[in-house]
């Protein structure tokens, strides 16, 4: 490492500590969405061959947010690792990264973890080996101690909404509730006690990494009220001072909810 290079980090390190003494612990989320975007370009742009080494640094970076994540007191994270427009990709582009995700999945559900994960996403429209490695990494963590961590995999906002009202009817058919009785009475909070997150907080913050400024979809519902975060770094180089950043924009904002 250059002298250069030494001066940056020192100076990253210091700034880092800074914003640490500065973070309004009582503005903190309580919830964070995040959209893991820009592996791909990653890795092309640092001249790899493999974009998968991309989504590699990427799965490499989530235990590392997490543990800021519980440093500041976030009590939900929501991480986006694939859509179900994705699941549309060529099979040999497809098949690694579920591979990858899979390490995550089992990663982070390790004896040494303190993390619930709940998988998030119409499991049915992934492969058996893939939705198992998810159902596992649930059932392990079960219980612990620390953040609930959503992971989004196969994962269609719209597709949630539909999923929540097809669960919403079907548990009403069982209940013997008549379709007119059904209209009377229907009202937002009935589907939100179907969506894949009932139960959880709605997210307070939701950051996408490597510029791009849209949702693709990720918890539309959910996000109704959330504030956005939009960052031009690509996730794999992702820092925790970028995370900070996000946190201070956040706790200056003033939210208003529609008053």
């Amino acid at each position: 490492m250059g002298a250069r290079e030494q001066l940056r980090e020192v100076l990253t390190s210091l700034y880092e500590r800074r914003l640490v003494a500065r973070l309004d612990r009582a503005a903190v989320p309580r919830h964070v969405g995040v959209i893991v975007d820009g592996n791909r370009r990653w890795a092309r742009a640092t001249g790899l061959d493999d974009v998968n080494d991309g989504h590699r640094r990427g799965a490499d970076k989530i235990a590392d947010f997490l543990g800021w994540c519980d440093d500041s007191g976030v009590e939900v994270v929501t991480l986006f690792l694939l859509s179900t427009d994705n699941l549309a990709r060529p099979e040999p582009e497809l098949t690694p990264l579920l591979r990858i995700i899979e390490g995550v999945a089992a990663d982070l559900a390790g004896p040494e973890r303190r993390w619930q994960l709940n998988a998030v996403g119409a499991l049915g429209l992934l492969p058996a080996e893939t939705a198992a490695v998810l159902k596992q990494a649930e059932e392990d963590t079960r219980g612990r101690a620390g953040a609930t961590v959503n992971l989004a995999v196969g994962y269609g906002g719209r597709r949630e909404i539909a999923d929540a009202v097809r669960s919403l009817l079907a548990h009403h058919a069982e209940r013997g509730t008549s379709l007119p009785e059904l209209v009377e009475v229907l009202d937002v909070e009935h589907i939100a006690e179907h969506l894949y997150t009932r139960g959880q907080p709605d997210p307070d913050l939701v950051i996408r990494t490597s510029g791009e400024q849209r949702l693709s979809g990720f918890l539309l519902w959910q996000t109704a009220h959330s504030e956005f975060y939009f960052t031009d770094v690509y996730w794999p180089e992702f820092r925790r001072v970028d995370f900070l950043r996000a946190l201070r924009d956040y706790a200056a904002r003033q939210r208003r909810f529609g008053g």
